[in-house]
């Protein structure tokens, strides 16, 4: 694979001092889910976080980051965020509201800086996968680090498996 240029999401961290490691992978367009991502790049899918947005119901934006095979549970989201409620936004909101597309939206590097909330479970691994804002594109980055400049809030959010 060619190699491309950086993309904000990376600017963004190297302004921030914040280091990362780059992992490209053959995209699938018929497959952009997060779990075939990890699957072809080798990456552990627990380590691996999507990232979705939602709006709560005063009609602000919210970021949230799980685990890529984890469902959203938005009861969750609401609550971490201290509102009623959240609704996913329509994928076809997703590169006006925030300047990327799905399968490489990134939570660095945003139009604007939106409140943002990373699952719990992020916080047991020393490094996590978040897109680098480009499909194809992950970015290993430290997760105390990311958490900090993210702002992030630390919270359970996903629909647990039985």
């Amino acid at each position: 694979m060619a190699k491309t240029t950086k993309t904000n999401a990376q600017r963004m961290l190297d302004s921030a001092g914040i280091a990362y490691e780059t992992v490209e992978y053959e995209v699938d367009e018929d497959d952009l889910s997060g779990v075939h991502a990890a699957e072809v790049s080798g990456i552990d899918p627990d380590m691996m976080f999507k990232t979705l947005v939602g709006k709560s119901e005063r009609g602000e934006y919210l970021v949230f980051c799980i685990p890529v095979a984890e469902e959203l549970d938005l009861k969750k989201c609401a609550h971490a965020a201290g509102c009623k409620s959240v609704a996913l936004i329509h994928v076809k909101e997703l590169l006006p509201v925030t300047g990327y597309i799905r399968g490489g939206c990134s939570p660095v590097g945003m139009k604007k800086k939106f409140p943002t909330y990373v699952d719990e479970t992020a916080e047991l691994f020393d490094e996590i996968y978040v897109s680098a804002g480009m499909r194809g594109h992950q970015m290993r980055v430290p997760t105390e680090a990311l958490l900090r400049y993210l702002d992030a809030g630390v919270s359970d959010l996903t629909a647990r498996r039985a």
